[in-house]
C-alpha cells in the first residue's frame, strides 16, 4: 500500500508541473500517472495475488513468463527439491482453474520412445463418456454412515501451513463441486466449516484439536468435533509421502493466537509433531484404535493414511485385521513423490516408496488377504491431471487426492517460501497483509473449475479406453516402455494376487514376508 500511495501522490503532484514549470515535464508526468493508475488497478483486482501484494513490480514476473520458456522454467517453476516441476502440468492446472481450454496444438513434445514412458491402451470401440462423474461409496460393514467420495478431492493440507484465505477458498471450492476437503493434521478450524464443504478430518501424531494437556488423544474432544455435520470421514495419519518416519513441523512465526487455539499449543513456539503415535504400538492396537475412532465418530467412515515402506509391516496390519475381524473403511496411500513445504531433503529423496509401488503393495496385500472388497483405497502424491487419475485407478486405487495442484489453483507459484511466512501469493503464510491478496471467492471458483475439468478429462480418457466406470479399469490398460524395443502392460510387469491367495497359499514371491508378518509387532 505504501507503493500505491507513494505513486499516487507523486503522480498527482506532477500533474501541475507541465502547467507551472514547463511542458517538458509531460514526459515525466505521463509515465508517473500511468504507474499510479496501474498500481491502483493492481491492488483492487482480484485475479492475481502477486499483483495485489506487489503492485506494479509484480508485472515483472508476468513479463518474465513471456520472454522465454527457459527463463520461465528456471526462475519460476522449480519445485521444493531443486528439480524442475513439469511446466506443462502446472500450466494445465492454471488454465483449467481459470476456465480456459486445455487443448494443445502441433502434437506432443514428449519422447514417446523414452524409457519409462507410460501410455494407455485405447479401444477401437470407445464408449460414450459418462454425463455425470461417478462417485465411490466409502464405508465397510462396520460403518453406519457411508460417504460417496468424488474421484478427485483436496488432499491433506493443514491450517497453519496454509493461510486462512487458502483454507476458505479450498473448502468453498469443495462445496461448489461436491468433493471432499482433507483438513490435514493441523486441527479443525472455523475456516474449514464456514462454507460447508465436505471434510475428511485428519488426526496426526500431535492429535491437534483433540489432545490432552500432555499431548495425548482426548476421546471426548474427538467425539464432539467428529459429530460436526461437515465432517464426513475421519483419517488417522500414520505417515506422509514427502517425509515418512518424522512428524510435521510448523515454524513458530506461523503459530499465531488463532492457530495456537485450534491446535491447542503455545503461541509463537515451533510445533513439532512426534514421529509416532502414543495410542498404539502394534498392528493389532492400530486396528483396534481405528475401530475405536469409528465408534467415537458415531459410525462415520474411518481409515488411515500412510506412505508405504515395508511390505512385511503392512502385511502384519492385514493379519491384525483378519485376527480382529475389523477393517478400516479406507486407506490413503501417499507416494514418496508427494510434496510439502518443509521436509529434510534426505527424506524426500531417499525414504518411502513411490506411489505406484506403494499402491500396488497395498492393493495386492488387501486382495491376497481377502479384504479388498471391504476397504476403499485413495491415492495421493503428485496427482494433477486426468491421466494421473486414470493411471492410479488402473493400478488399484478407487479415488484420488491432489494437494500441490489444488495449491496451484488458489495461486501458488512455488516460490519455495512456505516455511518463512513470506509467501508472496498469500497461500502459505499467516501474515495478514500477504493473505489479503488471496481473494476467496475468485480462488474458490478456480478450485471448483480445476477439479471439474480434471475429472472431465479423466472420464474422457476412460471412455477412450472402453470403460464407463473406474472399476472397469485394470492394469492391462496401462503400458510402460522398458527398453527401446519393448513395451509391457502393468498386468505383465507386476504380480497381481487373487482374492484370498495369501491366506490359502502365498506365492513364492510373497511367502517369506507373509510368514514373518506378525500382527503384534511392527518389524
Amino acid at each position: 500500500m505504501l507503493v500505491v500511495g507513494g505513486l499516487a501522490v507523486i503522480g498527482l503532484a506532477s500533474v501541475s508541473l507541465p502547467v507551472l514549470v514547463s511542458p517538458w515535464w509531460l514526459f515525466l508526468t505521463l509515465p508517473l500517472l500511468a504507474l499510479a493508475v496501474t498500481a491502483v488497478h493492481d491492488v483492487s483486482q482480484r485475479h492475481h495475488s502477486i499483483l495485489r501484494n506487489y503492485p506494479v513490480l509484480g508485472h515483472l514476473r508476468f513479463l518474465m513468463e513471456e520472454l522465454r520458456p527457459e527463463l520461465q522454467q528456471y526462475f519460476i517453476e522449480r519445485n521444493y527439491d531443486g528439480r524442475p516441476y513439469d511446466r506443462d502440468v502446472r500450466t494445465l492446472v492454471y488454465e483449467r482453474a481459470k476456465g480456459d481450454g486445455d487443448e494443445a496444438a502441433f502434437g506432443t513434445e514428449r519422447d514417446v520412445y523414452a524409457l519409462g514412458h507410460e501410455s494407455f491402451v485405447h479401444s477401437m470401440a470407445p464408449v460414450p463418456q459418462e454425463s455425470e462423474p461417478p462417485k465411490v461409496r466409502v464405508g465397510g460393514p462396520d460403518c453406519t454412515k457411508p460417504y460417496d467420495m468424488a474421484l478427485l478431492n483436496v488432499s491433506a493440507m493443514s491450517f497453519g501451513s496454509l493461510s486462512t484465505n487458502a483454507i476458505l477458498a479450498l473448502n468453498k471450492g469443495a462445496a461448489l463441486g461436491g468433493f471432499a476437503h482433507d483438513t490435514g493434521e493441523g486441527g479443525l478450524s472455523d475456516h474449514h466449516l464456514r462454507h460447508g464443504g465436505d471434510l475428511i478430518w485428519e488426526i496426526g501424531t500431535g492429535y491437534f484439536g483433540c489432545r490432552t494437556p500432555d499431548g495425548g488423544f482426548d476421546e471426548a474432544k474427538f467425539a464432539e468435533k467428529a459429530a460436526t455435520e461437515s465432517v464426513k470421514c475421519v483419517s488417522l495419519k500414520l505417515s506422509q509421502g514427502a517425509k515418512p518416519g518424522i512428524g510435521g513441523v510448523l515454524p513458530g512465526d506461523k503459530v499465531n493466537a488463532e492457530i495456537a487455539r485450534v491446535r491447542e499449543v503455545t503461541q509463537g513456539e515451533t510445533v513439532i509433531s512426534p514421529p509416532y503415535h502414543r495410542t498404539f504400538s502394534t498392528p493389532r492396537e492400530l486396528v483396534a484404535f481405528v475401530a475405536r475412532m469409528r465408534e467415537l465418530a458415531d459410525g462415520k467412515p474411518t481409515g488411515f493414511k500412510l506412505c508405504v515402506g515395508s511390505r512385511r509391516q503392512f502385511l502384519a496390519v492385514c493379519k491384525a485385521m483378519l485376527a480382529e475381524g475389523v477393517t478400516p473403511d479406507f486407506i490413503i496411500v501417499d507416494g514418496a513423490e508427494g510434496g510439502t513445504g518443509a521436509a529434510p531433503l534426505e527424506f524426500t529423496d531417499h525414504i518411502g516408496l513411490p506411489l505406484t509401488e506403494g499402491l500396488l503393495t497395498v492393493h495386492n496385500a488387501l486382495v491376497g488377504s481377502g479384504l479388498r472388497d471391504r476397504i476403499r483405497i485413495g491415492a495421493s502424491g503428485k496427482v494433477a491431471t486426468g491421466a494421473d487419475m486414470v493411471k492410479r485407478m488402473a493400478a488399484g486405487a478407487d479415488y484420488t487426492n491432489a494437494a500441490r495442484a489444488m495449491m496451484f489453483a488458489v495461486g501458488c507459484i512455488q516460490a519455495q517460501r512456505c516455511h518463512t511466512n513470506t509467501c508472496p501469493t498469500g497461500v502459505a503464510t499467516q501474515d495478514p497483509r500477504r493473505t489479503r491478496a488471496l481473494h476467496v471467492e475468485d480462488k474458490a471458483e478456480r478450485v471448483h473449475n480445476y477439479q471439474r475439468s480434471t475429472v472431465e478429462s479423466c472420464l474422457r480418457i476412460m471412455a477412450s479406453l472402453g470403460a464407463h466406470r473406474p472399476d472397469e479399469l485394470g492394469p492391462h490398460l496401462l503400458t510402460r516402455r522398458i527398453d527401446p524395443f519393448t513395451v509391457r502392460s502393468y498386468a505383465e510387469l507386476y504380480e497381481w494376487l487373487e482374492p484370498g491367495q495369501l491366506v490359502e497359499q502365498a506365492p513364492q514371491s510373497w511367502e517369506q514376508d507373509w510368514a514373518k508378518a506378525d500382527p503384534d509387532l511392527f518389524d
